[in-house]
Protein backbone atom coordinates (compact mmCIF):
# COMPACT_ATOMS: atom_id res chain seq x y z
CA UNK A 1 0.00 0.00 0.00
CA UNK A 2 1.56 3.25 -0.81
CA UNK A 3 2.49 5.48 2.43
CA UNK A 4 1.54 8.18 0.10
CA UNK A 5 -2.32 7.69 0.73
CA UNK A 6 -2.83 5.64 3.56
CA UNK A 7 -3.33 6.67 7.18
CA UNK A 8 -0.16 5.19 8.78
CA UNK A 9 -0.21 4.02 12.19
CA UNK A 10 2.10 5.52 14.59
CA UNK A 11 1.15 3.71 18.08
CA UNK A 12 -0.81 1.46 19.73
CA UNK A 13 -1.84 0.56 23.02
CA UNK A 14 -3.72 -2.97 24.37
CA UNK A 15 -6.43 -2.05 26.28
CA UNK A 16 -9.00 -4.81 27.84
CA UNK A 17 -10.67 -6.54 27.33
CA UNK A 18 -9.53 -6.98 23.23
CA UNK A 19 -9.48 -3.00 22.50
CA UNK A 20 -6.81 -1.64 21.32
CA UNK A 21 -6.14 2.23 21.01
CA UNK A 22 -4.52 3.75 17.56
CA UNK A 23 -2.72 7.04 16.81
CA UNK A 24 -2.76 7.96 13.57
CA UNK A 25 -0.59 10.24 11.09
CA UNK A 26 -3.89 11.71 10.53
CA UNK A 27 -4.27 12.97 14.26
CA UNK A 28 -6.58 10.58 14.62
CA UNK A 29 -7.28 8.53 18.15
CA UNK A 30 -9.27 5.26 17.44
CA UNK A 31 -9.94 2.87 19.42
CA UNK A 32 -11.12 -0.79 17.89
CA UNK A 33 -12.46 -3.92 19.21
CA UNK A 34 -10.66 -6.72 17.86
CA UNK A 35 -12.40 -9.82 20.02
CA UNK A 36 -15.14 -10.82 17.57
CA UNK A 37 -12.00 -11.12 14.74
CA UNK A 38 -9.66 -13.17 17.61
CA UNK A 39 -12.39 -15.77 18.58
CA UNK A 40 -13.69 -15.98 14.89
CA UNK A 41 -10.36 -17.71 13.50
CA UNK A 42 -8.80 -20.39 15.40
CA UNK A 43 -5.12 -19.74 14.95
CA UNK A 44 -5.56 -16.45 16.92
CA UNK A 45 -7.24 -17.76 19.87
CA UNK A 46 -3.90 -17.63 21.64
CA UNK A 47 -3.89 -13.79 21.74
CA UNK A 48 -7.23 -14.56 23.51
CA UNK A 49 -5.07 -14.81 26.45
CA UNK A 50 -4.79 -11.56 28.55
CA UNK A 51 -0.93 -11.73 28.98
CA UNK A 52 -0.55 -12.07 25.31
CA UNK A 53 -2.94 -9.63 24.32
CA UNK A 54 -1.26 -7.06 26.03
CA UNK A 55 2.26 -7.24 24.13
CA UNK A 56 0.54 -5.75 21.52
CA UNK A 57 2.88 -3.74 19.24
CA UNK A 58 3.45 -2.21 16.08
CA UNK A 59 5.42 -4.15 13.68
CA UNK A 60 8.78 -4.07 13.05
CA UNK A 61 7.78 -1.42 10.12
CA UNK A 62 5.02 0.26 11.84
CA UNK A 63 2.64 -1.38 9.03
CA UNK A 64 0.75 -3.95 11.13
CA UNK A 65 -0.27 -4.44 14.97
CA UNK A 66 1.90 -7.66 15.63
CA UNK A 67 1.53 -10.39 18.56
CA UNK A 68 4.58 -12.66 18.61
CA UNK A 69 3.92 -14.22 14.94
CA UNK A 70 0.16 -13.20 14.58
CA UNK A 71 -0.69 -9.49 12.85
CA UNK A 72 -3.36 -6.97 12.01
CA UNK A 73 -2.45 -4.52 8.94
CA UNK A 74 -2.79 -1.20 9.58
CA UNK A 75 -5.45 -1.05 6.73
CA UNK A 76 -7.64 -3.49 8.54
CA UNK A 77 -7.55 -1.88 11.91
CA UNK A 78 -7.89 1.66 10.48
CA UNK A 79 -11.21 0.27 8.75
CA UNK A 80 -12.42 -1.65 11.39
CA UNK A 81 -11.99 1.75 14.04
CA UNK A 82 -13.58 3.64 11.53
CA UNK A 83 -16.70 1.30 11.22
CA UNK A 84 -16.93 0.81 15.13
CA UNK A 85 -17.24 4.55 15.60
CA UNK A 86 -20.22 4.81 13.32
CA UNK A 87 -18.10 6.02 10.42
CA UNK A 88 -17.85 5.01 6.86
CA UNK A 89 -14.52 3.09 6.36
CA UNK A 90 -12.69 3.12 2.80
CA UNK A 91 -13.30 -0.73 2.58
CA UNK A 92 -17.25 -0.12 2.56
CA UNK A 93 -16.71 2.05 -0.18
CA UNK A 94 -14.03 -0.22 -1.55
CA UNK A 95 -17.03 -3.04 -1.44
CA UNK A 96 -20.13 -0.47 -2.53
CA UNK A 97 -17.83 -0.50 -5.84
CA UNK A 98 -17.29 -4.17 -6.40
CA UNK A 99 -20.68 -4.80 -5.00
CA UNK A 100 -22.21 -2.54 -7.90
CA UNK A 101 -19.31 -3.70 -10.82
CA UNK A 102 -18.70 -0.04 -10.74
CA UNK A 103 -15.37 1.09 -12.12
CA UNK A 104 -13.71 4.25 -10.21
CA UNK A 105 -14.70 6.46 -12.48
CA UNK A 106 -18.74 4.72 -12.98
CA UNK A 107 -18.43 5.08 -9.36
CA UNK A 108 -18.01 9.08 -8.80
CA UNK A 109 -19.69 9.67 -11.69
CA UNK A 110 -23.06 7.72 -9.83
CA UNK A 111 -21.92 10.22 -7.10
CA UNK A 112 -21.36 13.43 -8.77
CA UNK A 113 -17.66 13.56 -7.54
CA UNK A 114 -14.46 13.85 -9.48
CA UNK A 115 -12.69 10.32 -9.98
CA UNK A 116 -9.52 11.66 -7.86
CA UNK A 117 -12.26 12.30 -4.57
CA UNK A 118 -13.40 9.08 -4.96
CA UNK A 119 -10.29 7.85 -5.27
CA UNK A 120 -9.12 8.99 -1.87
CA UNK A 121 -11.82 7.70 -0.49
CA UNK A 122 -10.98 4.12 -1.40
CA UNK A 123 -7.57 4.59 -0.65
CA UNK A 124 -8.35 6.28 3.21
CA UNK A 125 -6.64 9.39 2.11
CA UNK A 126 -10.07 11.47 3.02
CA UNK A 127 -12.86 10.51 5.24
CA UNK A 128 -15.67 9.64 3.60
CA UNK A 129 -18.65 12.04 4.55
CA UNK A 130 -21.67 10.54 5.91
CA UNK A 131 -23.57 12.38 3.21
CA UNK A 132 -21.20 10.13 0.22
CA UNK A 133 -22.10 7.02 2.43
CA UNK A 134 -25.64 7.62 2.24
CA UNK A 135 -25.68 9.01 -1.66
CA UNK A 136 -24.10 5.30 -2.09
CA UNK A 137 -26.68 3.27 -0.75
CA UNK A 138 -29.52 5.20 -1.90
CA UNK A 139 -27.97 4.69 -5.57
CA UNK A 140 -27.45 1.21 -5.07
CA UNK A 141 -31.28 1.15 -3.79
CA UNK A 142 -32.40 2.74 -6.62
CA UNK A 143 -30.24 1.94 -9.55
CA UNK A 144 -30.58 4.96 -11.84
CA UNK A 145 -29.80 4.42 -15.45
CA UNK A 146 -26.60 6.66 -15.93
CA UNK A 147 -26.94 10.83 -16.22
CA UNK A 148 -30.64 10.08 -14.70
CA UNK A 149 -31.90 10.67 -10.75
CA UNK A 150 -34.37 8.60 -9.55
CA UNK A 151 -37.78 10.53 -8.45
CA UNK A 152 -38.84 8.13 -6.09
CA UNK A 153 -37.84 4.29 -4.22
CA UNK A 154 -39.28 1.94 -5.54
CA UNK A 155 -41.90 0.49 -2.91
CA UNK A 156 -42.23 -2.85 -2.17
CA UNK A 157 -45.90 -2.24 -2.51
CA UNK A 158 -45.33 -1.48 -6.00
CA UNK A 159 -43.62 -4.82 -6.97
Amino acid sequence: MSEHFFPQLLKVEALAPYRLRTIWNTGEVLEVDVGPVLRSHPSLAPILNEATFSRAHLSEWGRAVEWFDAEFGQDNVYAWAKEQSGQASHEMFDSWIHRNKLSLTKAAEALGISRRMASYYRTANKPIPRTIWLACLGWEATRPEPGALPRSLVSSSSK
